[in-house]
């Protein structure tokens, strides 16, 4: 399985407007420039998650998006699912009646066993969790000579 790149932009985006979460409106631009992806491909991913009701957009001067709950509020299940749809591998785990094999198919438990973890996974890690590692990650702690 592959997420597809508007997957992982999309939470990119979601990422920025949750490190600035509470200072008002971000414009596409600034986010685009933050994380190097096209003005225009970030145009085309804002407009689902707007859709979904996970951002907020404002027209005029002082207009951007912001995010529409709190960092805590949103998991990554619910970004990738705006963007990719249903997160089963395979089709028989979606709909069990796809498949004329299901009765007998041990693979099928597997690829079940499998999409609920990545389901699970997603579930679990907000956004505050990505602000917290990118705190980590671009604020390492001070070191002092003794």
């Amino acid at each position: 399985m592959r997420l597809s790149t508007r997957s992982r932009y999309g939470v990119r985006l979601m990422l920025e407007l949750a490190l600035n979460y509470g200072r008002g409106n971000i414009d596409l631009k600034e986010v685009a420039k933050n994380e190097d992806i096209s003005l225009k491909y970030l145009s085309q991913i804002v407009i689902p998650l707007r859709q979904a009701r996970l951002v907020i957009s404002q027209r005029g001067s002082r207009g951007g998006y912001t995010l529409s709950r709190r960092p805590e509020e949103v998991s990554l299940k619910d970004i990738v699912q705006v963007l990719e749809g249903d997160l089963a591998l395979v089709e028989c785990v979606r709909d069990g009646s796809s498949c004329r094999r299901a009765s007998i198919c041990v693979t099928q438990e597997i690829w079940a066993k499998l999409s609920r973890v990545i389901d699970d996974t997603l579930m679990t890690v907000t956004l505050a969790d990505l602000v917290s590692r990118y705190n980590e990650k671009n604020c390492p702690a001070q070191t002092y000579d003794i």
